[in-house]
Formats: structure tokens, C-alpha cells, sequence
């Protein structure tokens, strides 16, 4: 069935009804407004905007794995403000055309990815568009806690990431050079496994959610959420705190996966470590005297000065941009 057959109110019922509440939702789908619990009296909202054919192919990622990584993007955001997700809003543009079960899998996706925070899809809207778009929302809960900005490092400190850097770029290469999920059938031992972990990454991110909340509780004065690559993101850190970041290339493990993947497509794996987008990893800022967990890892330090360094000099890529200043 097309949801030009089944029309707007019976779809938005149908998605509504694969969308469980949790406690921190006072009133989900249904009425003019939904209504979340803010528990510390300040609510982080961030907002994210996904669009068929820029940020996802229908032919390359199920509705199952675009659904999990636009919750995943948004709720990483919220992550590295160092609060708990709580409620994501769905915006979602349909061609008439698009099959009933597909947007099933899309709503599961998103459900599932919201289930590893303990947030809901607590409401939304949906209209007739030429393309699959989803502008998704997502609110959370500081409990407590100061908010962790980009504008807070300061020379002496230390910078460090959490979670898989590099992996979804080397996904996108892949696919980009017409390499599917069958991958090579000859080639080094491991490759074709490493080609699906990698193309896996692209199609469904993995943030260290957990590690958002970490960082504020362990004293971090800047983070952010690397979605356009770490030095271009780091270049925020660096320009909203009017300092300098040098990152040390020693400190990034480079994993068999993707050295066997940057080999096969004559690629640097270190060029995607340090500008490949989609991971969701965090980075963040700490004082120079804190202990950081395993899931830490110290990457570089801040310095006085301006912009991001690598090795102390200037690295040749930079990262995603929507627009890149010319026509």
C-alpha cells in the first residue's frame, strides 16, 4: 500500500501506534502541542534537517537505518551539551507514492535509536513533498548539571574524543566508488568484512551517548558533536574559545578496518579520522589534571593562538560543507 492510498490521518496513526512513550513524556501524540517533563527547569534543544539524495539514498540505507541515524545525529547533539536526551520531533515530507511499510521501518528506526537513551518520538508532522525529507528535533535534560558549550577551553588543556572517528567516511568511499554491500570477493584476508563494518558505520552511526553526560560530570569545558569532520568541528571549539588546538596524528588509533579499506581505494585512513563526517563521535575539552576514562582518548591540547593544527601545521582537507562559497 502507497500512503497516497492510505492518507495523512491513518498514516500518522499508524506511525503513532509504533511509537511507545516514556515516563518523561506528560502528553505525546494527538493534541495541538505535546508536553515533556523538564525536571531541571532548562530544556537543550537542537534541530537537524535530512534531505533524500544530500544526506541518504534510499538505494544505499533501509528506512530501518535512516530512521536510526536521524534520531542518532539529533540525539548525539544533545549528548554533547552534556545532557540526557529526552523527546524527539519528527518533521517528515513524503512523496505519495512512498510504500506504507517502508515508513513502518523508518518510525521503528527512530523508536529504537531513541530506546538506547531512553527518549521518545513524542509527536510531529507530515506533508506531501518530491523527496524523502525528515526535519527532526530533539529535546534533553541538563539534571542539574552546567550546560557544556564550545566556548569554554583554555590554553593548557587537554582535548580528547569518544566513540569511532573515520569509519562512516570510509562507508561513504566505498559505496561512492560503486563497491556495495557484496564487497570485493578477492582481495586481502579480512577485507570484505572490514568493507561491511565500514559501510555499516555509514548507514547507522554509534555516539557515545553516555559520554556526553561523562564529560560535564567530569569538569569538560567545551564539546561538541563531530558530524562534519573532527578538525573542521574542533575549528569551532577553537574559534568560540579564542584559542589554538593542536592535535598530535600519534594519539588516533587507526583500525585494521579501515587501513585495509584506505589501502583497497588508495586512500589516507588518517584523512578520514580527522575530516570524514557521520560518525557522532564527541570531542570535548577537559582540565589538564583530570584522570579521564578508558573511553577518553587524549588526542591533543589547547594552546594560545588561533585555529586547528595537526602536527603543528595546518592539515589540507577540511570537512562537509553545505555551502562551499562558490556557484
Amino acid at each position: 500500500m502507497r500512503v497516497g492510498n492510505l492518507g495523512e490521518f491513518r498514516l500518522i496513526d499508524r506511525i503513532v501506534g509504533r511509537l511507545p512513550q516514556s515516563d518523561t513524556v506528560l502528553l505525546g501524540p494527538g493534541d495541538d502541542g505535546a508536553i515533556v517533563g523538564a525536571p531541571d527547569q532548562r530544556v537543550v534543544v537542537t534541530t537537524d534537517l535530512l534531505l533524500e539524495g544530500r544526506h541518504f539514498r534510499r538505494d544505499w540505507s533501509s528506512a530501518y537505518e535512516i530512521g536510526r541515524k536521524a534520531a542518532a545525529q539529533n540525539l548525539a547533539d544533545v549528548a554533547a551539551m552534556g545532557a540526557r536526551p529526552t523527546a524527539l520531533f519528527l518533521g517528515l515530507g513524503l512523496p505519495a507514492e512512498t510504500e506504507v511499510e517502508w515508513v513502518d521501518d523508518l518510525a521503528d528506526g527512530l523508536r529504537d535509536e531513541c530506546d538506547l537513551v531512553g527518549a521518545s518520538v513524542a509527536g510531529g508532522d507530515i506533508a506531501r513533498c518530491d523527496m524523502v525529507l525528515l526535519g527532526v528535533t530533539a529535546l534533553g535534560d541538563l539534571e542539574g548539571r552546567p550546560a557544556v558549550t564550545r566556548a569554554g577551553a583554555r590554553p593548557g588543556q587537554v582535548v580528547a574524543v569518544a566513540g569511532r572517528l573515520g569509519w562512516a567516511a570510509a562507508g561513504l568511499a566505498l559505496l561512492e566508488a560503486g563497491v556495495n554491500i557484496g564487497v570485493p570477493e578477492s582481495g586481502p584476508e579480512g577485507l570484505r568484512q572490514a568493507a561491511e563494518q565500514v559501510i555499516a558505520a555509514h548507514r547507522r552511526p554509534r555516539p557515545p551517548y553516555p559520554s556526553g553526560p561523562e564529560a560535564a560530570r567530569l569538569g569538560a569545558t567545551a564539546m561538541l558533536d563531530v558530524s562534519d569532520g573532527l578538525l573542521q568541528d574542533l575549528g569551532h571549539i577553537a574559534s568560540a574559545s579564542g584559542v589554538q588546538i593542536d592535535l598530535d596524528p600519534a594519539g588516533f588509533h587507526l583500525p585494521e578496518a579501515l587501513t585495509l579499506v584506505a589501502d583497497t581505494l588508495g586512500a589516507d585512513p588518517l584523512d578520514w579520522v580527522l575530516t570524514g563526517g557521520d560518525d557522532h563521535a564527541l570531542a570535548a575539552v577537559f582540565p589538564e589534571n583530570i584522570e579521564l576514562p578508558e573511553n577518553w582518548t587524549p588526542v591533543g591540547k589547547i594552546a594560545a593562538g588561533e585555529g586547528v593544527h595537526v602536527a603543528g601545521r595546518d592539515y589540507n582537507m577540511s570537512g562537509w560543507n553545505h555551502f562551499p562559497g562558490k556557484l
